[in-house]
């Protein structure tokens, strides 16, 4: 007798599926091969539940880098741990356990304090720039290594240099821990970013017990053999070093910093049919080295104090900048653009305010390729054109032509801000929320007041 099926379910996506079937009278269900029932509780013990479906597409690759640089890491970090040793007295007759005690005590210390001098200097940015804080991270976790390694070298100054490498790691635990925060969150697609920390915990773990065997096998290998010792340190580093790399460069992220949003405006508004770039050529774009080279540096959220000094600024701001929720103030002799905003903005607003401060960026590069006798696609818009004009002056510039730039960077924006919008929404980029990092400063402002001179 034919059996017939009645119902089919699955666990996941991509796992192999129950069938439930009626025949010869009797309800049957088919049963999972060894192989696939390891290869099911391998996905359960290590991927995220739901996984591919609960995560971003980029995930796989990237923890399959992740997983390359984690392992080379440990076996460095294996190296070096054994050269901390030998600085630190083990093995050395000589050696007391209260002075090895004050040199751990004074490392220690030393990493604490600059964990939390890092965390308040450069905490507000880790979110907006995950992708090269984490590849900064990985650097400066191979350089603190390579110093732990020659710190053996060195035992009149051991205690220094152990110093100072605690700082290094204690940066990389900052850096390394918030931007893997970041990196998750855009990860979780299901609000399952517990699930996917902790999966990512555990496939870290099993990493650095692999690294760990291979670490009992490489340490009685190359204690007193200087030569294997760099080489393994070598090889591994640019390994590590490589992964690191790959990995971020894999990452897509639909969220908009200033480096993505700089690279999605100035393509925007160069091509001629306002072309709007994708979240995946937008990322392969993206610097994770070094910082986006701009003309002016765009300080967003800043306080009016930084560009008014006197009545007649303030009231040539409000009525350069019109009935925005933002106000923009340029500084010309330093290259700086301050933006300051309504304490009612919304994030939206903050685009926009982003997207006038690039019209103005670009026209700086129109001009700089134009001097250069580069040929360029300028925009087909009189506005656009008066502001390059005005921006050719350079320094030359007066106050009041700086107010005329914003003006018609205003005018700019009104016009094709609701497009730029509407693209960058439909090309598969979130509008919210966005990793802007605006500073804190807010401001509220009458227009009226200011007209009959009472300032508010």
């Amino acid at each position: 007798m034919v059996s017939t099926v009645l119902c089919e379910e699955r666990y996941g996506s991509q796992s192999e599926p129950n069938i439930y079937s009626y025949g010869d009278g009797k309800l049957s269900k088919n049963n999972f091969s060894k192989t696939s029932s390891v290869r099911q509780i391998f996905r359960a013990v290590f991927l995220p539940q739901g996984y591919p479906g609960s995560v971003s597409s980029d995930y796989l690759q990237y923890q399959v880098w992740d997983t390359i640089q984690a392992f080379c890491s440990s076996i460095t970090g294996t190296l070096a741990t054994q050269a901390m040793l030998k600085g630190v007295g083990v093995g050395d007759e000589s050696a007391t356990a209260t002075a090895a005690t004050i040199t751990w005590i004074l490392k220690d210390g030393s990493g604490m304090i600059g964990r939390i001098l890092f965390a308040w200097y450069q905490g507000t940015s880790l979110d907006c720039d995950a992708k090269r804080w984490r590849l900064f991270a990985d650097i400066l976790n191979d350089l603190a290594i390579c110093i732990e390694l020659v710190s053996p070298l060195f035992p009149s100054v051991f205690v220094i240099i152990a110093c100072v490498s605690s700082v290094f790691r204690s940066i990389v635990g900052v850096a390394g821990g918030a931007t893997r925060a970041a990196l998750t969150m855009h990860q979780a697609r299901r609000n399952n970013m517990a699930d996917v920390s902790a999966k990512d915990g555990s496939q870290e773990t099993l990493v650095n017990l692999a690294a760990l065997l291979i670490g009992l096998i490489i340490t009685p290998l190359a204690s007193g053999n200087y030569m294997l010792t760099w080489s393994l340190f070598f090889m591994f580093t640019f390994l590590h070093l490589y992964a690191n790399y790959r990995a971020v460069t894999c990452v897509v992220m639909e969220t908009v910093n200033q480096t993505r949003l700089h690279l999605l405006v100035q393509e925007f508004l160069q091509s001629p049919d306002l072309h709007m770039l994708s979240p995946a050529k937008t990322n392969a774009m993206e610097p994770v080295l070094w910082k986006q080279e701009k003309p002016l540096k765009v300080n967003l959220g800043s306080s009016l104090a930084t560009f008014i000094s006197s009545f007649d600024d303030l009231q040539d701001c409000l009525k350069c900048n019109g009935n925005e929720i933002f106000l923009f103030g340029l500084d010309i002799k330093k290259g700086i653009l301050n933006i300051v905003l309504h304490e009612d903005i919304t994030v939206k607003q903050i685009i926009k305010a982003c997207f006038q401060a690039e019209v103005i960026q670009c026209a700086y590069q129109q001009v700089k390729f134009l001097q250069g006798g580069t040929p360029t696609v300028l925009l087909k818009d009189q506005s656009q054109g008066e502001l390059i004009e005005y921006i050719r002056k350079g320094k030359g510039m007066t106050k009041s032509e700086t107010w005329e730039v914003i003006r018609l960077s205003a005018r700019v924006a009104d016009h094709l801000f609701p497009r730029f919008l509407k693209d960058l929404e439909m090309a598969g980029w979130k509008s919210e929320p966005t990793q802007l990092c605006p500073d804190e400063w807010r401001a509220r402002w009458n227009l009226q007041g200011v007209q009959d001179k009472k300032i508010y």
